[in-house]
């Protein structure tokens, strides 16, 4: 099932590679905004393909979790302050589409948490989620954090953690939470973040996108 998976995605995402690579971003239902931080990816993949040799479109797609559209991305990045809902369908399409080889980042807004760690349980009823750890291939390279997921924004001062899902001891998706790395890739105007603060949420941005077309 699993082989069967990953021709499908290789499928769609050989056939729409060309000569640079894409990335999307998730349109869910339940009224939260996913929409949230429209400069970030834009900025991230300005970043990365200038600091780490990716190729990624300067504009990244939208797609919504119950498409067959997903599988043309290896990367998808979902956002948002408020209520995630994923009906059965889209759960399964997703499960599918992170067996296949794609990868998920999840990065919680503020406010998302109470809501995704539910609609996550949907996608794989049978695999927790892990906190990962600082020597984890992601806070490694291109660039290094010793202490593992980087604070960007304070939200209730908790400490910033990832979390996983893993198939086959693959990383599939990622949980990234009281970090709010997409607010450090917007505009600087937007929230007036300083250069070293923005910086470290771009280098941990790129070290995403590297694991997923560099692994």
């Amino acid at each position: 099932m699993i082989m069967k998976l990953n021709l499908i995605f290789w499928s769609f995402f050989l056939c729409n590679l060309g000569f640079s690579q894409e990335i999307a971003l998730l349109k869910y239902n339940g009224g939260g905004d996913w929409y949230a931080n429209p400069t970030s990816l834009p900025n991230l993949i300005k970043f990365s393909n200038q600091n780490s040799g990716t190729r990624i479109k300067a504009k990244p797609a939208t797609v919504s979790p119950g498409s067959p559209d997903i599988f043309s991305y290896p990367f998808i990045h979902m956002t948002g302050h408020g209520n995630v809902v994923f009906n059965s369908q889209e759960a399964e399409n997703l499960r599918n589409y992170l067996l296949a080889g794609g990868f998920l980042h999840i990065d919680d807004n503020y406010g998302m948490d109470q809501y995704i760690r539910k609609e996550i349980k949907k996608i794989f009823p049978d695999n927790p989620l892990i906190e990962i750890p600082a020597t984890h291939i992601i806070f490694q390279k291109p660039f290094v954090f010793a202490n593992g997921l980087p604070k960007i924004h304070e939200h209730e001062g908790k400490k910033p953690q990832a979390y996983g899902i893993f198939v086959n001891n693959k990383l599939v998706l990622l949980y990234t939470f009281e970090s709010d790395l997409g607010d450090g890739w917007e505009d600087y105007e937007v929230h007036n973040d300083p250069k070293e603060v923005r910086e470290k949420a771009l280098k941990m941005g790129t070290n995403l996108l590297n694991f997923v077309f560099n692994n």
